[in-house]
């Protein structure tokens, strides 16, 4: 049985799925909507291993969901 640290791995990634909703609404996310938007969203809890696969797969790293409003703020910029 592996003891690696299980970790959240959203699926579609949550920066997608910001971005998505920011297009949709037409002006940048509040706060609360970026935390809602990310307690609403689908992620797996997956051996971190796997998840560093996965971003080298996806070519990108996804946001951190702890940290989701201030990375987000950050990305959003670049998109």
């Amino acid at each position: 049985m592996s003891t690696e640290a299980l970790i959240p791995v959203f699926m579609p990634t949550l920066v997608s799925v910001l971005l998505r909703h920011e297009r949709e609404k037409g002006s940048p996310l509040t706060e609360p909507e970026v935390i809602a938007i990310r307690n609403n969203s689908v992620a797996v809890m997956l051996p971190r291993s796997a998840a560093i696969e996965i971003a080298q797969k996806r070519g990108y790293d996804d946001i951190d969901p702890e940290q989701c409003w201030a990375e987000w703020q950050r990305v959003r910029i670049q998109l």
